[in-house]
């Protein structure tokens, strides 16, 4: 075993359960030529794979907006539907592919009424 491995194999036993899960979910997402969440710059356009953590209903203006919080172990971005009370499929817990236009609103990353796919459990 090389050296480079040895160590790999060490840091892995070390690892969280969450850092483990965060590494598969990155290696799925990059293996299927998705972005990281985690690299994404504002106004790049980007497809992304990865699980909704938190789901909310936040009414802005008298207006529904479904809002999601997205990961992929690289970092997270609140993927937003604006006139949405729910979307059938889009629940806490699944993984989606989306795709759209990133954007920086007070410094978090967003993806606005973004193109998505549910990605078979």
């Amino acid at each position: 075993m090389s050296e480079n491995k040895l160590i790999q194999a060490l840091r892995r036993l070390g690892a969280s359960t969450a850092e483990l899960e965060s590494e598969e979910r990155q290696r799925v997402a990059v293996s299927e030529g998705a972005n990281k969440v985690g690299e994404c710059r504002d106004r790049q356009s980007a497809r992304l794979r990865g699980t909704i953590t938190v789901l909310t209903m936040k009414p802005r203006a008298g207006m529904p907006w479904l809002e999601a919080e997205f990961s992929d172990g690289s970092g997270s971005i609140t993927l937003v539907w604006m006139g949405r009370r729910e979307i059938p499929g889009v629940t806490a817990g699944r993984e989606l592919i989306v795709s759209g236009r990133v954007s920086y609103v007070d410094g978090r990353r967003r993806l606005f009424n973004p193109y998505y796919e549910l990605v078979a459990a």
